[in-house]
């Protein structure tokens, strides 16, 4: 199987993790959940995100298609979320199962014939009152110098992480970014933000 992250999963947070703890913090702010709530973080990655919602006495599922950084999240959640290796094309759940579901700086990695596909698989399993949120990039206006910077150091992110993951999100934002999807897909926007200078979307939708 390929997995992008196989030598990068144990240091990513290390990297990453200051830049993205602000947007999950807001994230948190748009929908607290209740407890008993199901929620499953879709590109869990190294299990940060579903860490936030430990507190809320959830019950908690991620799915990742990085053995690698699946393992980094075992150790993390130590058994508190259920952890599955998989497509997000052909998520293994229930039809209307979640009270949330999380989709953070996923999309944009994917390959354009998949973006649609996980998004409908997304509102497959999600309940009739439930929620979406999403966070990734958007594109712009980008403000001067917080945004500039913002976009800068997102640039050479994408370049480090490899041709593919390159092309794809240069793809994402020639197609419009998170907006143009959430349009595409006709979810309703009920709460969101555009932060750090025009860089990124992080909207709660159904």
């Amino acid at each position: 199987m390929y997995d992008p992250y196989r030598s990068s999963a144990r240091s990513y947070d290390r990297i990453f993790d200051g830049m993205n703890k602000g947007l999950r913090l807001i994230g948190i702010r748009l929908f607290r959940p209740a407890q008993g709530m199901n929620i499953l973080d879709v590109g869990c990655g190294t299990g940060t995100h579903l860490e936030l919602y430990q507190r809320y006495q959830c019950n908690l599922y991620g799915l990742d298609s990085s053995p690698s950084m699946l393992e980094v999240a075992r150790k993390r959640l130590d058994g508190s979320a259920q952890l599955d290796l998989g497509d997000a094309t052909r998520m293994p759940y229930d039809d209307n199962k979640f009270d949330l579901v999380i989709c953070m700086l996923t999309l944009h990695e994917m390959p354009p014939s998949s973006r649609s596909l996980v998004l409908e698989e997304i509102k497959r399993v999600i309940n009739q009152s439930g929620h979406i949120l999403l966070i990734d990039f958007h594109t712009g206006p980008y403000q001067p110098f917080q945004g500039w910077i913002s976009k800068t150091i997102i640039f050479f992110a994408e370049v480090a992480a490899g041709r593919r993951h390159f092309r794809n999100y240069r793809d994402f934002l020639a197609q419009g970014g998170l907006a143009s999807l959430i349009t595409k897909h006709s979810l309703n926007i009920d709460k969101g933000q555009v932060v750090a200078g025009g860089t990124f979307g992080i909207y709660l939708a159904h």
